[in-house]
């Protein structure tokens, strides 16, 4: 899947990667390969990516939103650190 992260600022991260874990308004959830299409809001809170090497990051975001289409994600936050 391809994920990318962006702020009003700048772009956080761009990668292909295995899975992503975020904090849904609903409660967190996590996208896999194949996922449905899905457009949600985000609360403040800790994003998990694993990357296609299987390393973890973590990022925090000050809420957001998630769209994803196609293993295509894009995630639009108001802030996010690594």
């Amino acid at each position: 899947m391809n994920l990318e992260i962006t702020t009003p600022d700048a772009r956080v991260y761009s990668g292909k990667i295995r899975s992503i874990r975020v904090p849904g308004a609903k409660g967190s959830f996590q996208v896999l390969r194949d996922h449905a299409p899905i457009i949600s809001t985000l609360e403040s809170g800790t994003v998990t990516v694993v990357d296609f090497q299987g390393k973890f990051l973590f990022f925090e975001i000050t809420g957001g939103v998630i769209e994803v289409k196609m293993n295509s994600i894009i995630l639009l936050a108001e802030s996010a650190r690594s």
